[in-house]
């Protein structure tokens, strides 16, 4: 189905809307009336730009308050619409959106509104112009989509329809099956939006909490299907009010609209990208450092061994168990000091999983590679990490390990010391695998990374959690594979100019925390502090065995218990953006320790330069 999204939903000018609407592949747009007032291009030059960028013009939007009003009040109104028709003319679109009035005036009287939009909508026809009626899900009579198609229908005009809008109709509650009671032909337009669930005033909560379809709670896709199935043909559009996509950039923001609707396009059974490839595993995270010394003490003291180099490239792999950390070094570029660059997923169907974000409107990286290197296919998440579709050590697939030959000598997986590999040293409290990784999103990006690693990567996002941060909130949902070997908590800290919160961060398993936690101070790894009070409270909630308490305080360990078992997790300093987590959990417990993460938070704010 054709594509189109109201002006409204992006920031910038009506020429930047425009122009990222267009190139993110939409077929169309609403034009919403403050956008033409703004701007300074004639109604014929706003016409001849979207035809030069492919785009049509498909609504324009909207007229308010005409319908069911004194006789003297709706003359002058009809005056307004006609001035309003003839400049539709001079854009080149043909239907108009009027919503239900909210006016004092409008009287509660269905024959009135019904002879007065048929009036309108006799002016329209001369115009060669569309009226397209919607209820507000505040309007002060008409209020719900049925109301309004009743009134359309009693008007008995041809040149009168009904504009259905998902919000308007799902955030009061009714029931769209009733939609498939309106011939397709009088669903003049259809928009679409999605909120998370909210108890606030409807009204607030549409003009700054809508988000794109797959981001919110509403049942958007459901709605589509009893359209469609009412016989409705015009475009998919979406409308979008919410505060934080109006001041984020235009382009970025528009591409994650064109695939919120391609999502919802495949939900309902209207279009067929190719499938959804779900990682299985973790192959690899890459940092990136203009100097791998504090980088490479630490991966040390956590056990890891320094295993192999890239045959061509200044990339060293470090690893002990399934854990592999890729250290690129790269000081002209990187200077930023220590970052999380990459992801390396294992997919079951490489290929199938590139062939699907490209779909997607995520193309594959263009990436420098000598002719003996492995191929490998990445693509760019919203926040910059490279994610890398992997099938390590497999039969028949291109195995990116075999372009790291491995290193031998002292300080290597196959020596002694801080760099030792898992033969070498004692499985307790040994890193087994990445657990999860966290990583902070762009403060105006968490919805769009959100939804890009549930449409493109196939893993499926969890409820929202909402943080205590020491000087605001910070927002977390993670996203999981179906067994839970894949998770990654995306994450958005307190403003936009905060970056306390920026840092990325890679868990890694283990069978024996504590252990694991000696070990790590004993080769000089440094763990967060953690404050006395923290385990003052820890002893008042929870249970112990005698002296376990002073052990997670001597050792900086802290304590998580959910339904279905434990978790125990101490951190490391941050160095750069990057800090680590050994965790260890027991039972199937399913969480990330969020009761913790405000200790934590507060903790890395302390060791920041200036607040020592």
């Amino acid at each position: 189905m054709r594509t189109s999204i109201a002006t409204v939903s992006l920031s910038g000018s009506l020429t930047e809307k425009l122009t990222a609407a267009a190139s993110a592949g939409f077929d169309g747009v609403e034009l919403f009336e403050n956008d033409l007032l703004a701007s300074p291009l004639t109604p014929e030059e706003i016409r001849a730009r979207t035809a030069d960028l492919g785009l049509t013009i498909d609504l324009y939007q909207p007229m308010r308050d005409i319908e069911a009003v004194p006789p003297k009040e709706f003359e002058r109104n009809l005056r307004r619409a006609e001035h309003k028709f003839r400049l539709m003319n001079r854009l080149g679109t043909d239907t108009v959106l009027v919503c239900s009035s909210v006016s004092p005036l409008a009287a509660d009287d269905d024959a009135l509104a019904a002879e007065q939009l048929h009036r309108l909508a006799q002016s329209a026809q001369e115009h060669g112009v569309r009226v397209a009626y919607e209820a507000l899900a505040w309007g002060r009579h008409v209020s719900t989509y049925d109301h309004a198609w009743r009134i359309v229908e009693a008007a008995g005009h041809p040149a009168l329809g009904t504009c259905l809008d998902s919000f308007h109709i799902l955030a009061r509650g009714s029931d769209p099956k009733g939609i498939e009671g309106i011939p397709g032909e009088k669903i003049f337009f259809l928009q679409l939006a999605d909120a998370p669930l909210m108890a606030m005033d409807v009204l607030q909560w549409s003009r700054h909490y809508r988000c794109f379809p797959g981001q919110g709670g509403l049942d958007v896709t459901g709605l589509v299907r009893h359209v469609i199935n009412a016989g409705y043909t015009g475009p998919l559009s979406l409308e979008v009010f919410n505060d934080v996509f109006r001041q984020a950039d235009a382009g970025p923001t528009a591409v994650d609209a064109r695939r919120s609707l391609m999502l919802l396009q495949e939900a309902a059974g209207i279009a067929a990208p190719p499938a959804p490839v779900q990682p299985t595993g973790f192959a690899f995270a890459e940092l990136t450092t203009p100097d791998a010394g504090a980088v490479s003490s630490l991966l040390g003291a956590l056990g890891l061994a320094r295993t192999a180099r890239h045959r061509s490239k200044p990339v060293e792999l470090w690893e002990r168990g399934d854990a592999r950390i890729l250290v690129t070094t790269d000081p002209v570029r990187h200077r930023d000091g220590l970052a999380l660059a990459a992801l390396g997923l294992e997919s079951p169907d490489p290929e199938g999983a590139a062939a699907r974000a490209e779909a997607l409107l995520a193309p594959v990286l263009p990436r420098y590679r000598a002719p003996e290197d492995a191929p490998l296919d990445a693509v760019a998440a919203p926040d910059g990490v490279e994610i890398f579709f992997c099938a390590t050590d497999r039969a028949g697939l291109p195995n990116w390990r075999e372009d790291f030959p491995p290193l031998t000598g002292p300080g290597t997986g196959t020596g002694t010391g801080a760099g030792a590999g898992a033969g070498d040293l004692d499985p307790r409290g040994a890193v087994l695998s990445i657990d999860h990784l966290a990583l902070t999103q762009p403060w105006h990006q968490f919805d769009e990374a959100a939804l890009f690693h549930r449409t493109v990567l196939g893993l499926r996002p969890q409820e929202s959690v909402d943080v205590p941060d020491p000087y605001g909130l910070l927002r977390s949902r993670a996203v999981t594979n179906d067994d839970g070997r894949v998770r990654i908590a995306l994450g958005i800290g307190p403003g936009p100019a905060d970056d306390a919160g920026r840092a990325q961060h890679i868990a890694l398993a283990t069978d024996d925390v504590i252990a694991a936690a000696r070990a790590f101070q004993d080769a000089g790894g440094r763990p967060l502090p953690v404050p006395p009070n923290y385990y003052d409270d820890l002893a008042a909630r929870f249970e112990f065995a005698p002296g376990e308490t002073e052990t997670y305080r001597e050792l900086g360990i802290l304590y998580d218990r959910d339904e279905h078992g434990t978790f125990r997790h101490f951190y490391t300093e941050t160095v750069g953006r990057v800090f680590f987590e050994v965790v260890q959990r027991e039972g199937g417990y399913r969480g990330y320790g969020a009761q913790n993460a405000p200790v934590r938070l507060a903790a890395q704010h302390a060791l920041r330069p200036g607040r020592r």
